[in-house]
């Protein structure tokens, strides 16, 4: 089976998006502030030793309908200060139990929210103390997520005045009517304009981030976003699939109002777009990013030394164990993940009382990080080899394809329509296979249970 489309549709199921393993709906409640201590404790000599830092700030001075995120809309500056100082409590609260000596933090990265829409001196106050705090390498990669809605020329300036070296800009579109239709704020400047100041102001890295399957979009409309952002030329492209989930996410019901695309032309606009983009010259990272040659990720692509967290693509290079901080923040260790309170209420009462706030999270057996490892291998790289990564954990190859219950029968569809081939070592993804890389991983799943509303489609 060739057709792109026609395997799009075929494999178009429910299923995790594997930015974890176990997926973030098997962490529960048991877990506390005790055993993220211990995770902590135990990162310091197991698993990469480079620190990643997650900072989220929750605030929006507008909730934009489609979002998916955990956000709150700014009640006063009063308690933008008092969420900054409980921040900075928690960096301090965790930052006791990590080797900061010995360890350097290779990555930080600030998201929401909208991180650029808080004034400057709160930012300022939590880079100084992650500074004070730690050892930042000189080549570590230094990112804030922005809308484009509060970016002027002092702004780009101040941010990068700040440490910031990559800017990750959500444009979502450039159509100010599909901006409108989803309660979205339009950039302060013209976007030529915008990219030009970030390229003077000396950011290393520009991302831009697109949805598409929004109401008002067609498959015309977004091939035209595409254009007018491969014409601005940004480091990395990223086009992700509106996920509807009005039972989680009670905003998105307005979108059902207004309409929204066909899964027949969310599908095209998915594929019409990635053939724009990828005869650009930009290289398809997974499913739905996309870089330029010379781009890091591209590099690591080749390489086979791609990795993926809650943030994203990354390489094996920069990442590291993730420490997140503030309210929903996902701390990712070698032994297990936690998530702090959602609720910014929640999270502000126990930072000031507690010095942590964890609501939920997961402790991994020795055979979850197996299955970890091998999932995110499939995900990042489309190579697996099982004898290496059983050297990892000191086991044989054999004794990796047990625990995740590995079986040539659950591959033998992909095998028929040309999307990977099992070698002597494993198995290999081909590029038309990393479309339903989702569907592959989930074959080495034992876990794996889709039933009910768990899960978004894979497309």
């Amino acid at each position: 089976m060739e057709n792109k489309e026609q395997i799009l549709l075929k494999y178009n199921r429910p299923g995790p998006r594997y930015t974890s393993y176990p997926p973030a709906n098997f962490f529960h409640n048991k877990y506390n502030n005790t055993n993220l201590i211990a995770h902590v404790v135990e990162s310091n000599t197991i698993g990469p030793e480079n620190i990643s830092i997650y900072i989220h700030i929750p605030f929006c001075s507008q909730r934009c309908h489609f979002c998916g995120c955990n956000t709150t809309l700014f009640e006063s500056e009063k308690v933008v200060i008092r969420y900054i100082d409980c921040l900075i409590k928690e960096i301090h609260s965790v930052a006791t139990h990590i080797n900061t000596k010995d360890r350097q933090v290779t990555q930080i990265h600030w998201g929401g929210g909208t991180p650029n829409s808080i004034k400057h001196e709160h930012i300022i106050r939590v880079m100084n103390e992650i500074r004070s705090l730690f050892t930042i390498n000189k080549n570590a990669e230094i990112a804030i997520e922005c809308n484009p809605a509060y970016l002027d020329y002092n702004e780009i300036h101040f941010l990068r005045d700040s440490g910031f070296n990559r800017i990750s800009i959500g444009i979502q579109d450039f159509n100010p009517k599909i901006l409108d239709c989803v309660n979205r704020l339009h950039s302060k400047l013209p976007h030529n304009e915008l990219i030009k100041i970030v390229r003077e102001a000396g950011f290393t890295g520009v991302n831009y981030d697109f949805i598409y399957g929004l109401p008002g979009q067609t498959v015309e409309s977004f091939n035209n976003t595409m254009k007018q952002a491969i014409e601005l030329s940004p480091d990395r492209l990223v086009t992700f699939s509106y996920a509807h989930v009005p039972w989680v996410m009670d905003e998105q019901k307005n979108l059902e109002k207004l309409g929204l695309p066909t899964p027949e032309e969310k599908l095209s606009m998915f594929l019409s777009s990635m053939e724009i983009v990828a005869n650009s010259g930009y290289e398809q990272i997974g499913l739905d990013h996309y870089a330029k040659p010379t781009d890091d990720l591209s590099k690591a692509l080749r390489e086979k030394q791609l990795h993926r967290n809650f943030q994203g693509y990354c390489t094996k290079e920069t990442t590291g164990q993730v420490y997140g901080f503030g309210c929903s923040s996902i701390t990712q260790l070698w032994g297990g993940f936690s998530q702090n309170e959602k609720s910014l209420g929640k999270y502000m009462q126990r930072i000031e009382t507690e010095g942590l706030a964890v609501e939920r999270g997961y402790s991994l057996s020795f055979n979850e990080q197996i299955c970890k490892e091998v999932i995110d291998e499939t995900m990042c790289n489309g190579i697996v080899d099982f004898t290496e990564i059983g050297a990892r954990f000191s086991i044989s190859g054999e004794e990796v394809k047990s625990i995740i219950g590995y079986n040539d029968e659950k591959l033998l569809e992909f095998v028929t329509d040309g999307l990977l081939t099992i070698t002597p070592k494993g198995i290999d993804v081909s590029k038309t296979g990393m479309l339903i890389v989702r569907n592959i991983a989930m074959a080495f799943d034992p876990q794996l249970n889709t039933d009910g509303d768990k899960y978004s489609k894979t497309i």
